[in-house]
């Protein structure tokens, strides 16, 4: 029995050693790097390497058109005008990243077995008709608190579309006046 344990003991050690090795012969013997062979840009040596495989990036590095640029929602005039058209609303979802607004349901007190959820998409940060999609639900209820909600093709679609763009176009316009006046001159 304690034959076994020192054969395990010196198989385990073995073992390890062979793994040791086989590890630091894959690193290679150590080659310093000429300073006149290798840039000092920084820029050009990551791509170099790059190039011949020895490096890798993160998350497609500098070369992805937008990565690293945010914008925020004060800078987007349809986010701001539909937030501003919809604000006597409640608001169940407001989502900048996924470009989504929606409100909870609501009704003027007029019917109370209707309600409406109203559901604003933006395709596109640029004012444009198509950059925008609008869905209206509605909800009505019996007086057994059975409910049915229906998706619903109203001229309320049309006409929050519209009021959003005349409304995000102002806010652009007035935008690009402030903004003209803290641009600073070419010389």
């Amino acid at each position: 029995m304690i034959y076994l344990n020192y054969i395990k003991k010196y198989l385990f050690h073995f073992i390890a050693a062979i793994i040791f090795i086989i590890t630091l012969g894959s690193c290679g013997i150590w080659d310093p790097a000429d300073a006149r062979k290798v840039s000092p840009n920084a820029d050009e040596r990551v791509r170099k390497n790059l190039e011949e495989g020895k490096g890798f990036t993160l998350m497609g590095g500098k070369d992805k058109k937008g990565s690293g640029s945010y914008q925020f929602a004060t800078s987007n005039p349809m986010w701001r005008a539909t937030l501003e058209l919809l604000d006597f609303l409640p608001l169940a979802n407001v989502d900048y990243a996924g470009g989504i607004v929606t409100t909870d349901w609501y009704n003027e007190g007029a019917s109370s077995a209707e309600s409406l959820k109203i559901t604003v998409r933006f395709l596109s940060n640029s004012i444009r008709a198509d950059g925008l999609k609008i869905i209206v639900h509605k909800k009505k209820c019996d007086v057994a608190a059975k409910c049915s909600v229906k998706k619903v093709s109203s001229a309320l679609e049309s006409e929050l579309k519209v009021a959003i763009l005349k409304k995000a176009a102002s806010l652009d316009r007035s935008d690009t006046e402030k903004n003209k006046n803290f641009r600073p001159k070419k010389q």
